[in-house]
Order: C-alpha cells, then structure tokens, then sequence
C-alpha cells in the first residue's frame, strides 16, 4: 500500500478487530503529555481527549453582531486512542491569511486536510474552518499540531479565572423544550450537541460526538428575547434538502454545505445556518428541521 497513513488506519482496524492488546492499549494514554505538547489542556469526554482553543483573538461581526469564541469561533482538536495508535480529529479557525501556513505544517508532518471552507457569510473579517484528520503517536501528533497553530494568532493561554455566569437574555426552558434537548451555557452562548440515531464511521472506526459528529445548535442572545443562532446540522443524502426546506421556509439562512470528512459511513454532510430573531421562534424553526433528521432517541 502506498499511502504510509492508509496503511497505518487499516493496521489499526485490523489490531481492532482481532483484539489486539499493544502495551500503550492496555495503558491509558498520556493525555496530559498530549495536552502539554498542544500547549493547552482539554478534557476528558468518554474515551475522547478534547482540547478547546476559542480564537478570542479575533474580534468578527457578522450583520452588527459580535460573534462570541464560543458561537462561532471554537477551533478544537480532539484524541482517541485506536488499537496502540491514536486518531486525531479537529476543526481549525483560521483567517484567510493563515490557511497556507498552517496546512503546509500540517501536510509536512503527515496531518491529513479533510476540508477547507466557511461557515458564515458576511463575517468580517471572514474566517475559514480547517478541519483535519491524523493517525500515529498521541504526543507527535499533539507536538505537529503545535507548531501548526503557533502560524497563528490562536491563544493558549489558561482563560481567565470563571466568574459567575451571567443570566441569559433568552427563555432557556422554553428552547429546551422546543428543541426536547437540554442546553448548556458556555461563554455567555446556549450550546446543544444532539447526536444522531446511526453514529457514524471513519475508515471503519466509530466517530462519537466529541470528535464532531454531532448536530451543533448555538444560540448567542443579543437583546431583547432575541438570539442569533449558528452551527451545523449532520445530515445523510436523502435529509438535506428536506432540511433546507424547514429551515428557509422559518427564516433561517443556510450558509453553507459541504463534508469534513473523506471516508465517513455513512456520507456525511454538514449544513451551517444563521438567522438573527426571536430565540423562542427560531428554536421552534430549528425543531422542524430536526424532525427531518434521525436523531438519537427518536
């Protein structure tokens, strides 16, 4: 097999398979080494290490809106270990001028480029989501990532000391309640992960929410029981159009569509949206979309 990363993915869905019991399999990772190598610590989520990198360097407006880090502007890597081998998988943040740098780093230490594209329009400055996809050692993933992101303005810093967080400006129960999900508040944004019915696969391994394959619905409140509301629905072929349909047919935008990933199973596509309105109505709005979609639980 030519493709030295082909290679490996199918050595380590063959180790799988065959229940392999490789000494770093049988260990848990270092992921405090992998976060230490990244520059920034994340979490542990189920059998996922998620490291969050908000891009609160830039200042974008999006028609009069600042666009909150945690709307819109969330780069995030996230590790799971595979057989002896880790899988890495992210969504990179970047401005125009930082695609190239950061895509010659990452194709120099073997980091795969599974998309390039926006997510908003009219955003200024504009911001294009790079989303990529490694096979091999946590901690030389976790280092090439590094230096990758060191092409930019990205910080690493620890965030500021969390205060007390601040009441939202929309009615959360009621959105809860359109959505039949529960929310949570982070950095002054209503965020929900709902997951599909079917979770789908990448060369053969399960992608679990943490690795983004879930539905993102956010909402940032901006006066008055208004919210504007982004993020992504993950749809099959035959859900999208019908998708489209609620969506325009409440108002919403739909910015763009396109897939993150090269092997998935099943294809995968991923609708972004935007509309700025009334959070209760638009969540009505995007609960109609969601019937047209076979999510968890239903």
């Amino acid at each position: 097999m030519r493709n030295p990363v082909a290679a490996l993915r199918l050595a380590t869905v063959l180790a799988i398979g065959l229940g392999a019991t490789s000494a770093w399999a049988q260990t848990p990772p270092d992921w405090a080494a992998v976060g230490q190598a990244v520059g920034k610590a994340g979490s542990v989520q189920g059998d996922v290490y998620r490291i969050g990198l908000p891009r609160s360097d830039l200042k974008v407006t999006l028609d009069g809106v600042a666009i909150r880090p945690t709307l819109a502007l969330g780069s995030w890597i996230a590790f799971r270990e595979m057989g002896g081998h880790a899988m890495v998988m992210g969504d990179l943040v970047l401005t125009h001028e930082e695609v190239n740098p950061v895509m010659s780093v990452l194709e120099q230490n073997g980091i795969e480029i599974t998309a390039l594209h926006n997510h908003l329009l009219r955003s200024a400055p504009a911001t294009m989501y790079m989303h990529i996809d490694g096979h091999g050692d946590a901690v030389k993933l976790a280092t090439a990532l590094h230096a990758a992101l060191a092409k930019t303005g990205t910080p690493f810093g620890a965030p500021a000391a969390p205060t007390a967080p601040a009441a939202l400006d929309i009615d959360t129960a009621k959105i809860d309640a359109a959505l039949h999900a529960k929310g949570s508040v982070n950095g002054g944004v209503l965020a929900y992960g709902i997951p599909r019915a079917d979770p789908p696969k990448s060369d053969g391994m399960a992608i679990p929410p943490a690795m983004g394959s879930a539905i993102a619905i956010n909402f940032q409140p901006t006066g008055g029981g208004k919210a504007a509301i982004t993020g992504d629905f993950v749809l099959t072929a035959s859900e999208v159009n019908p998708v489209i349909k609620a969506l325009r047919a409440g108002g919403v935008e739909v910015t763009a569509i396109h897939n993150h990933m090269l092997d998935d199973e099943p294809r995968l596509f991923f609708m972004h949206f935007w509309a700025n309105d009334d959070a209760v109505r638009l969540a009505t709005v995007l609960r109609g979309a969601l019937d047209q979609v076979k999510v968890a639980g239903r």
